[in-house]
């Protein structure tokens, strides 16, 4: 009995033997994880932790609120997630169970149970993060497109936040090229986080998962993200960076991996971009400097070969496979109001950009973008060699 509180009680007998109704009770005694853990690695399921009853969760470390949530559990929110899990395509992974994924169990901390809406078995599929920043360059959002699509179709599951920028091109793109995506959601898996990744979410878990550690419903909180970022790295053979500053998501994501033991590759870039800094920090710190698919292809082939799976060679031209390139979110402040100009200086990257990527970015002709280069190369803004253009830093 713990000073100041009532005496904790068993949980209800009911329980015991829903295991799917026991597993979502030790999730709802928010609180310290590994006291959880612990349970269930003793006990072997969630219906015998609970039957244990206070003492053996006193034992394990759970605090006396988890231990009255335990007694107690709150049984609107337990009627809401059984009613998710009652849906077709939805699906709840205990640690304690055979299916969970085998390289998130080895890391330092694992989640109890994944909410899965899709099929859970890609989880335990060979699979790659690609990550980077949420407002990337032209040609980041290219490269991240041409990677995922190329490392889909040699048979990887591309796997990552649903974040805007590099996460949504990288889905995508495996989506467009006939490959599998899995999404890991910093929000209960049926909120789309952004919101306006909604239908994104939907293919997702149509044609691959949508994944959570939280209870259908949460919304998104900013401490949830980083703690999301382990299951990323947790859950794949190695980590691709292809575009982060020097202070991003994606770099915590690379860290993980390493920490886990996985691969770390990162796609270097012009000194003169920002959004580079990131990938140079981890060449520097020890990543795999990668230039093309087929060399994050031929350290993860033979890690791929000794879980069952072989991969297939990378398409010759796999970014023409990603369908038609989406213009990126801006970068510094653009030059006038004119949609048309805000449209093609997000186009323009710190590398040289040749006219027919800027045609395919923007969508206007090579003559409408001609006159606007022309202009925004007198007022300073923009620098042509070799009929190549880049803004001026």
């Amino acid at each position: 009995m713990f000073p100041g509180h009532a005496v904790v009680m068993a949980a209800p007998a009911s329980l015991f033997t829903d295991e799917r109704a026991a597993l979502l009770v030790l999730l709802l005694a928010i609180g310290p994880a590994s006291p959880r853990r612990s349970l269930l690695s003793r006990y072997g399921s969630a219906g015998n932790a609970l039957a244990a009853g206070p003492s053996a969760w006193r034992a394990a470390g759970c605090t006396p609120e988890q231990c009255q949530a335990l007694a107690q559990p709150p049984r609107e929110a337990l009627a809401r997630a059984l009613r998710w899990l009652d849906a077709p395509g939805h699906h709840l992974v205990s640690l304690a169970d055979p299916t969970y994924p085998p390289l998130l169990r080895e890391t330092a901390s694992p989640p109890l149970a994944l909410f899965v809406d899709g099929e859970p078995a890609l989880l335990r599929h060979p699979g790659v993060a690609v990550v980077g920043s949420r407002r990337p360059s032209g040609s980041g959002d290219d490269l991240a497109r041409e990677f995922a699509s190329a490392l889909a179709a040699a048979g990887l599951v591309v796997i990552s936040g649903m974040a805007a920028g590099i996460d949504a091109a990288a889905h995508r793109a495996a989506l467009d090229s006939q490959g599998l995506s899995v999404a890991v959601l910093g929000t209960g898996a049926d909120v789309p986080y952004p919101a306006r990744h909604a239908a994104l979410r939907n293919t997702l878990a149509g044609r691959g998962a949508v994944v959570s550690e939280y209870l259908p419903g949460t919304r998104p909180v900013a401490v949830q993200f980083p703690a999301r970022n382990r299951i990323v790295a947790g859950l794949t053979l190695g980590t691709l960076v292809v575009e982060a500053a020097f202070r991003s998501g994606a770099l915590i994501t690379a860290r993980l991996a390493g920490e886990s033991g996985r691969e770390v590759f990162a796609i270097p870039g012009s000194v003169r971009n920002p959004l580079a800094r990131g990938c140079h920090r981890l060449i520097r710190d020890g990543a795999q400097l990668v230039e093309s698919p087929d060399d994050v292809l031929a350290v993860l082939g033979p890690l791929a070969l000794a879980q069952g799976r072989a991969l297939h060679a990378a398409p010759c031209d796999p970014i023409e496979q990603a369908g038609p390139r989406r213009a990126p979110g801006a970068g510094p402040t653009p030059p006038p109001d004119d949609p048309h100009y805000q449209s093609l200086w997000q186009a323009l990257g710190h590398d040289p950009t040749p006219m027919d990527s800027l045609v395919q970015r923007t969508g206007l002709t090579a003559a409408t973008l001609s006159s606007m280069l022309l202009a925004m190369e007198l007022e300073g803004r923009v620098v042509a060699e070799h009929g190549r253009y880049t803004r001026n830093p």
